[in-house]
């Protein structure tokens, strides 16, 4: 029996909209994943703590506030800190095309804008996830 993937789904900063991550955490549990959601206003800290708890593979952060270029960017500097880079790292929300590639240079693996698909998600995971 194959081991199903495991994912962490956090909402950072004082963002307070989750419609969003809650509908990526149902398409990705219809997908035959697991789904940890950890609710709204985590810190990094906070999520890679949850992520080490939960024994992860794909941390997935939504952030419509704006602040993705400082909470993203916490993360990925945390992950590679705890030598955590066997974890995929993708992250959803409004976040400007210009400041994508430099997510993806500090170690964001994948950006999904407003409008993706659920299916993309799933497959990009699935298709990127080290298991």
């Amino acid at each position: 029996m194959e081991r199903k993937i495991r994912v962490l789904i956090a909402k950072p900063g004082l963002d307070g909209h989750d419609r969003g991550a809650k509908i990526v955490a149902r398409a990705l549990r219809n997908a035959g994943m697991e789904v940890i959601y950890t609710g709204l206003h985590q810190t990094a800290d906070m999520i890679i703590e949850t992520a080490i708890q939960e024994d992860v593979d794909v941390i997935g952060l939504s952030l419509l506030s704006g602040a993705h270029m400082t909470l993203f960017i916490d993360v990925t500097k945390l992950l590679k800190k705890k030598n955590m880079q066997d974890v995929l790292f993708i992250g959803g929300g409004i976040i400007p095309k210009e400041d994508v590639s430099v997510l993806k240079k500090a170690g964001v693996d994948g950006v999904f804008g407003p409008g993706t698909h659920t299916e993309d998600i799933v497959v990009f995971i699935k298709n990127n996830v080290k298991l």
